[in-house]
């Protein structure tokens, strides 16, 4: 039992790791949207065919969605803080254009 225990606190510990965390990736300041995702997101975000990025709900399918979530993370996505300005915009764009909405 108190193996158990420890199974399932280290488990919990593992799928927080990521909350909270900030990755401080800077694309430079011509970098598209297309190269930015390749090196910030797909680490954890493969694309799923062909050109599509990702899947998305229909609240997230617009970019004011798209980008607080890259900047503020989530359960277990780092928040990229200095993905902003224009970057921010054809990372966002990027991500609209080349996902499919999930209705």
């Amino acid at each position: 039992m108190k193996r158990m225990n420890c199974v399932i606190a280290g488990s919990a510990l593992f799928v927080l790791v990521g909350c909270g965390a900030t990755n401080d990736y800077t694309p430079p300041a011509d970098a598209t949207g297309e190269s930015i995702f390749s090196t910030a997101c797909t680490e954890c975000h493969k694309p799923l065919s062909g050109n599509v990025a990702m899947l998305l709900s229909e609240d997230m399918a617009n970019k004011e969605s798209i980008t607080k979530k890259f900047q503020s993370g989530s359960m277990r996505m780092p928040a990229f803080k200095n993905i902003n300005g224009e970057a921010a915009d054809r990372l966002a764009e990027y991500v609209l254009t080349h996902s499919d909405t999930n209705r």
